[in-house]
């Protein structure tokens, strides 16, 4: 076989991504979800046929799904029988390679010439999957069955026609089940696209070509995480990272990683961590391992993303820790919460390794607020899930980003204009969290203070966050940033949740306000040493009020 050129493999390398990219863009605008076609919490991807590794994924996929969505996938070639063009997939069990219930993966054979040659597969945020309450952000939650609908690996499409009987009982079981249908065939386009472009691909260069340039590129990827492991001094680096609680117990859950960096490979040990908690912040595998692979990919972001990036990262299965959740452990807040305080801890263990490399920690919270109700305006019930931005850590080129997304992700606050037009309330205030940036040398960004009145009927809100006791620390003797703070005022009476950034099931009625402020990055270096020019600005923006 010829050896594939370097302009060739670069043209196929950002063929695939197009794909990917394609179908992403097709998700978020065809979906009815503000969650997705707004905050664009979905991701798109190409998976090797008889691996399920990752071949590819687009530049605007959530980043935490570049492992999970690999898991999942695997654990559909695991389980599938008599697959035929058309079939799609429909899955969402957390300990199948998922994260939480309300991310629902599709996963589709893809046939060239007649035969299987890969498997396409995405993920959306769904705003609901049944459970203890609206959104199924059950902070109380002590079963996965209380958190929503859990679906193993069953084909939604056969032979490209939707199954009208799997689909009724998926609409018996969620809420708002008439606008799902809008989600589905966004995800089911998405994927058709996928198809299209990829058979494109290999009309133009050939299977052989393709398949050759895959093989490469996965090797480069493996060599280039090599390279820059290598350039890592030798030794044990201990990190820590802390949850306020598990949302039932309220203590808090300790992260403790201790990675061996030996020349070209790196090990994560986890099994120091707290063990398996009653609460919904227990980690299922898959989410636990693809927290550790997007950490090296903030750290080292000129690494490329597929399977041949994993391959000299050694995890160690945390067995009998909080972060190996079986069933039924409920894990709603794995996804968005766990997931960043694991990064978070390896970010910790190689600041002690390289910190030049490093930053303080970010704000490491999605800041779930989930509120359901009815609109007696349109007659209709509505879930309505808002997420929200926080600081980044200060870094030795300067101060954190104010009102960044999250570690895990690119999703983002969607419009308030939007979910005021969809939703009966109003947004009364959106600013920045001021004074939230840790103070140092070079400071953390800010967070969000937002304030939302129920403008109309009544509802329910719950809230699964993070860093309400624990602000992000900061790094090289920067101060910690800001930390979460949540309050519910209802008829006047201020109510503040016992576990301050987690709650469920609170009842609101119309007038009633939600007052949320999110975290602000940890600071980076001594703050005796900020520049005078820089406090200026500082006092000029009104960053720190006091």
């Amino acid at each position: 076989m010829a050896i594939i050129d370097p302009v060739t493999l670069t043209v196929i390398q950002s063929g695939l991504h197009q794909v990917c990219n394609e179908m992403d863009l097709t998700h978020c605008r065809a979906a009815f979800s503000p969650i997705i076609s707004e905050s664009q919490d979905r991701s798109n991807g190409i998976y090797h046929r008889d691996s399920g590794e990752l071949i590819a994924q687009g530049e605007l996929g959530l980043p935490i799904f570049v492992g999970t969505m690999q898991f999942s996938t695997q654990a559909v070639i695991a389980r599938a029988r008599d697959i035929a063009p058309g079939d799609v997939f429909i899955v969402n069990d957390p300990y199948l390679g998922g994260t939480h219930l309300m991310d629902v993966r599709f996963v589709k054979p893809f046939f060239y010439q007649g035969k299987l040659y890969a498997w396409l597969a995405n993920t959306g945020h769904w705003p609901d999957m049944g459970g203890m309450v609206p959104g199924g952000f059950s902070a109380h939650a002590t079963e996965i069955e209380q958190e929503g609908l859990r679906l193993p690996p069953v084909k939604l499409y056969k032979g490209g026609k939707l199954d009208e009987e799997i689909l009724a009982i998926l609409m018996s079981n969620i809420r708002i089940s008439e606008q799902r249908i809008g989600d589905i065939k966004a995800q089911a386009a998405a994927l058709a696209v996928g198809e299209r472009r990829l058979t494109q691909l290999l009309d133009r260069y050939g299977q052989d070509i393709v398949d050759q340039a895959i093989e490469e590129l996965k090797q480069q990827a493996t060599q280039q995480t090599r390279e820059v492991i290598a350039a890592i001094p030798d030794g044990d680096y201990d990190g820590e990272a802390f949850m306020d609680s598990d949302g039932v117990v309220d203590q808090p859950l300790t992260i403790s990683v201790r990675i061996r960096k030996r020349g070209e490979r790196m090990e994560f040990d986890l099994s120091r961590s707290s063990p398996p908690c009653a609460g919904p912040m227990n980690s299922v595998i898959a989410t636990t391992r693809s927290s550790i692979y997007l950490a090296i990919k903030h750290v080292f972001p000129e690494l490329p993303i597929n399977a041949g990036m994993f391959e000299p990262l050694d995890i160690i299965d945390p067995e009998n820790t909080f972060l190996y959740a079986r069933y039924p452990k409920p894990v709603s807040g794995c996804a968005a919460e766990v997931s960043q305080r694991i990064a978070e801890a390896v970010f910790d263990a190689l600041q002690k390794a390289i910190p030049d490399r490093l930053f303080a920690a970010p704000a490491g919270t999605t800041a779930n607020l989930a509120i359901g109700g009815d609109d007696p305006d349109r007659g209709s019930a509505y879930v309505m899930y808002v997420i929200s931005g926080g600081g980044y850590g200060g870094h030795p080129g300067g101060d954190g980003l104010t009102n960044g997304c999250s570690t895990i992700g690119i999703s983002k606050a969607a419009p308030v204009e939007v979910q005021e037009q969809l939703y009966p309330i109003l947004f009364e205030r959106y600013a920045i969290h001021e004074g939230s940036g840790g103070r140092g040398q070079f400071r953390g960004g800010m967070g969000v203070h937002y304030r939302i009145r129920l403008r109309a009927g009544s509802a329910r809100a719950s809230m699964v966050m993070d860093h309400g006791k624990f602000g992000p620390p900061g790094a090289a003797g920067g101060e910690e940033g800001g930390r979460t703070r949540v309050t519910i005022y209802r008829d006047g009476q201020p109510y503040v949740p016992a576990h301050i950034s987690k709650d469920q099931g609170i009842v609101m009625q119309a007038g009633d306000v939600i007052e949320v402020y999110t975290p602000g990055g940890g600071g980076y270096g001594d703050p005796a040493l900020r520049a005078p020019q820089a406090i200026a600005y500082d006092q000029r923006q009104g960053y720190y009020p006091d």
